[in-house]
């Protein structure tokens, strides 16, 4: 286990970075031309991210990213 001291600027700038790339990955999650198995990876990274996500969003924000893509 890993822990981290930052300030709320810090945080805000994680949490944007965190969201601008769920965001990029959904995108990519919905392109018909990608094939299943990097859509798989993309995914579980996805989950990563969602993970992280929740440590330092506020639950309003985490609502909007749950992750429902099924293969």
């Amino acid at each position: 286990m890993l822990g981290m001291i930052i300030n709320e600027k810090e945080l805000k700038e994680l949490e944007y970075m965190i969201k601008k790339e769920m965001d990029e990955l959904i995108f990519d999650l919905e392109d018909t031309r990608i094939d299943i198995i990097v859509k798989k990876a993309m995914y579980d990274r996805y989950q990563v991210l969602f993970q992280l996500f929740r440590r330092v969003a506020t639950e309003q924000e985490v609502l909007k990213y749950i992750p429902n893509y099924k293969f």
